[in-house]
């Protein structure tokens, strides 16, 4: 399977057939190169926003149901090009409210048939819980797309082993984490933790960011990062962990071909066994820590 990570940027949208132009060419471009899994970046639907006018993008609140109320409309387009080019997509992330009185943070998945399905952050930053309010949503979930399982941790939530472990025990080899972030650090964050959970379940991960500067919106106004899709650093994968890395800051794909076998000889066969071995681990951690305290040498 070829798949495409986006470093996506976000614009200022005049009318709704910008948009539409916008998203019909990346995903033209991608599927032109022979992707057949795409993966867009979180909250890269905030440039939806500026649909309502440049007031509403400049508002914390206003933005977040601006976005909402695009998204039935944004979901019938990702069906219709996911359909077109016989592919899948896991569409921008985008705060959706979903019958409660707080959004959430959803990030929707495609492919030839329409809408297969959603998955939603499970851990909060300080800035979604404490300034913007945005909530937990539903549980994790696995997608079967073709010979391989589809899991998704957006973006803080690749940070967090058992969230991937969970996942990966329910039978996913490819994660996608779709991030945000607003610093290098930031970026860093998510891209060692991406890197991590690669080496920790033995499987392949889609980091896909949103890049450059949105002067329009105070959520999403300084973006950092570069797609990327990593391995386990073992058998059949660059000795880097690093599959493919796309430059600094600047739109555009990155692709690599995956090999679902590829995987499973890496879990079977490779130098270490870190996904077959998590129940030691486990059994490990549940047998206590030993507190030793040291002689006083002052």
């Amino acid at each position: 399977m070829r798949i495409a990570a986006a470093a996506y940027n976000m614009d200022f949208l005049d009318n709704w057939q910008a948009y539409e132009d916008k998203l019909t060419r990346w995903v033209s471009d991608a599927a032109g190169q022979g992707a057949e899994l795409l993966v867009f970046p979180e909250y890269g639907a905030m440039e939806l926003a500026t649909l309502a006018g440049r007031e509403a993008a400049a508002d914390l609140e206003a933005s977040l149901h601006a976005v909402s109320d695009r998204m039935a409309d944004a979901a019938a387009l990702h069906a219709t090009l996911a359909a077109r080019h016989k592919l899948h997509i896991l569409a921008a992330s985008a705060p959706v409210f979903d019958g409660g009185s707080r959004p959430v943070n959803r990030a929707m998945l495609f492919g030839p048939g329409g809408l297969i399905g959603h998955q939603d952050k499970q851990i909060m930053t300080r800035f979604e819980a404490e300034t913007w309010d945005v909530v937990p949503g539903g549980p994790l979930r696995a997608f079967r797309i073709g010979d391989i399982t589809l899991g998704i941790l957006i973006c803080f939530d690749a940070e967090f082993p058992a969230l991937a472990r969970a996942l990966i025990e329910a039978g996913v080899d490819i994660l996608a984490v779709p991030s945000c972030t607003d610093t290098l650090a930031g970026y860093w964050r998510v891209r060692v933790g991406a890197m991590a959970r690669a080496l920790e379940g033995q499987c392949v991960v889609i980091h896909a960011p949103t890049v450059l500067p949105c002067a329009w919106s105070p959520a999403v106004d300084e973006n950092e990062g570069a797609a990327a899709i990593y391995g386990p650093p073992d058998l059949g994968f660059p000795e880097t962990g690093i599959i493919a890395l796309g430059p600094h800051n600047a739109p555009g794909w990155t692709l690599a071909d995956i090999d679902p076998a590829a995987i499973a000889r890496v879990r079977e066969g490779g130098a270490v066994f870190n996904h077959a071995r998590w129940p030691d681990s486990d059994a490990r951690a549940k047998s206590g820590v030993e507190i030793v305290q040291t002689a006083n040498t002052a």
